[in-house]
């Protein structure tokens, strides 16, 4: 249980400082620490941001006029229909294939946050 909380801790960190968490975070650490599947990895790991998902940290941003709401509304509502057809193409496709694709996935975002910095 320590494993969990500490992956909770240090995504909270990072979600606050750089707005990361789940995708990032949360799923290779779950896959890597606790060694969950990444079916597995990925539900826990949305079911743990169902209620927190930066509230604390949106509330603050929001307090010192940094948040776009009808933006964020926009996205929550596409998060909202997207995860429910990207946990359908999760499920299906098997463990080893969505774990290469999920680390293909962060080199791509990688490589192009380096070269664009």
């Amino acid at each position: 249980m320590i494993q969990f909380l500490a992956i909770g801790l240090a995504a909270g960190v990072l979600s606050g400082l750089f707005g990361i968490g789940g995708g990032v975070i949360i799923v290779p650490a779950l896959i890597l620490i606790t060694r969950l599947s990444p079916e597995r990895a990925t539900g826990t790991s949305l079911a743990s941001l169902l209620l927190p998902v930066g509230a604390l940290g949106a509330w603050h941003y929001y307090r010192n006029g940094f948040v776009n709401v009808r933006g964020a509304a926009a996205i929550a509502l596409g998060l909202f229909l997207g995860a429910w057809f990207g946990a359908q193409l999760a499920v299906a496709l098997p463990s080893r294939e969505l774990q290469r694709a999920f680390a293909v996935f962060l080199l791509v975002i990688a490589v192009h946050m380096w070269w664009s910095a």
